[in-house]
């Protein structure tokens, strides 16, 4: 084997880069080492452990076996049949009453044990030293080095997985990179994101290079490593950068009850306050609208609207119909239905451009909305919901595709809020 400092300075480089823990690296040169022992020179009834000394690079190679009560092979054999035939014949048989079968490669009966140790007992561990072969450490480095790959790459997935899956939720900062299919690829800093066309915003460019701030919405492992998506489109995107404008919405003293949106167009947000002293839509607006205009300009213009929360349905109609003002709410709830009567020259702007205003207020409230003059005839009802803005998701194959970008080798800024 190579030189025992040259070993352990190697150990830490790559627990450095990749930010793997040193024992993982050790473990995974053991199962390598055990793997090609097992594969050259081992046998079917051996349990091949491999203790690996970093220090001195030197490795031992054992057959570990538990210590069990001695117990009858053949009665055993003809109970476990007995248990199966129950099972097929579709009885449930009781966790207590599952029978265990003795392995001969990992297990020792006691008699067979005290022959090896005299003290031994049942539950202990026989470890018996293996002989190792001249030629083992050259085809066990060559078995070892591939196996050792593939287990540090698990490792530095399962280390990606775990890192972003604790930000779910939460607003990070990416790195457009590139266009795959309808799919748009984010560098997110230790691994690469995606963001499926229903989560991209129509009106939004996104240029190669350029920094944005997006809406961790999930984190899965697959087979190919993790996947990230992201989105700018979703709703709960809003509320997080008025969360983190607003000190009395990230505190808790303004609460953020629901907001409606078509993304990069307009969005309505109702606010409710948990304190009596505190204005909910003037803290979220701020000062001369410095807050709002912070949100509205990471959105890229997007209008918003923040009206106040009201447990009472008609008042939050009301609110939600802003800016047009409002003679009457007359609500069923039994048709999760609401008419709102405004004077004749309110109602463009409860309406909206395109049904947009009344179409949002529906959202929010969650009541079809018809707007009405003040003789009661219905001007508009709520339209249909407007299409989406982007293509339809792609086939799985483009997400597959995008998996593979996952490469925390590459240089980038690190992910942040």
């Amino acid at each position: 084997m190579a030189d025992s400092s040259e070993i352990i300075q190697a150990i830490r480089q790559v627990c450095d880069e990749k930010n793997i823990s040193i024992d993982s690296v050790i473990n995974t040169i053991e199962a390598a080492l055990a793997a090609a022992f097992r594969r050259d020179f081992g046998d079917k009834s051996q349990n091949v452990v491999v203790e690996f000394d970093a220090e001195t690079g030197s490795s031992k190679v054992y057959d570990v076996k538990t210590v069990v009560p001695e117990v009858d092979l053949e009665k055993q054999e003809e109970e476990w049949e007995a248990q199966k035939a129950r099972r097929e014949a579709g009885e449930e048989i009781p966790e207590a009453e599952e029978l265990k079968r003795f392995n001969p490669k990992t297990e020792i009966m006691l008699p067979e044990a005290k022959k090896i140790k005299k003290t031994v007992e049942a539950g202990d561990q026989i470890k018996t030293r293996l002989t190792v072969p001249t030629e083992y450490g050259r085809m066990a480095a060559q078995t070892a080095k591939q196996v050792i790959i593939q287990r540090l790459r698990e490792a530095e997935r399962e280390n990606i997985y775990n890192e972003y899956k604790g930000k779910e939720g939460e607003i990070i900062t990416a790195v457009v990179q590139r266009f795959e299919g309808s799919m748009l690829l984010l560098d997110v800093g230790q691994a690469t994101a995606v963001m499926p066309p229903d989560h991209q915003v129509r009106r939004e460019r996104y240029e190669p290079g350029r920094r944005i701030k997006v809406l961790l919405t999930s984190v899965d492992m697959s087979a190919k490593g993790p996947q990230i998506i992201v989105s700018r489109a979703a709703d709960r995107f809003v509320a997080k950068l008025f969360e983190h404008e607003v000190p009395e919405v990230n505190s808790g003293l303004v609460v953020i009850k629901a907001i409606a949106r078509e993304a990069g167009e307009r969005s309505k947000v109702a606010v409710a306050s948990e304190e009596t002293n505190i204005d909910p839509v003037g803290s979220c607006v701020g000062q001369r609208g410095t807050r709002v205009q912070t949100v509205i300009q990471e959105l890229g213009g997007e209008k918003i609207d923040i009206v106040e929360w009201s447990d009472d349905v008609e008042e939050l109609i009301e609110n939600a119909i802003a800016p047009a003002k409002v003679l009457s709410v007359t609500v069923s709830q039994e048709n999760k239905q609401a008419i709102v009567k405004v004077k004749e020259d309110q109602l463009s702007l409860a309406i909206g451009r395109g049904g947009q205003n009344v179409r949002l207020a529906s959202k929010l409230v969650g009541l079809r909305i018809d707007i009405a003059k003040e003789d009661g005839t219905i001007q508009a009802e709520e339209q249909a919901e407007k299409p989406a803005a982007t293509e339809e998701k792609t086939e799985s194959a483009a997400i597959e595709s995008a998996r593979e970008e996952t490469r925390p080798e590459s240089p980038s800024d690190e992910a942040g809020s």
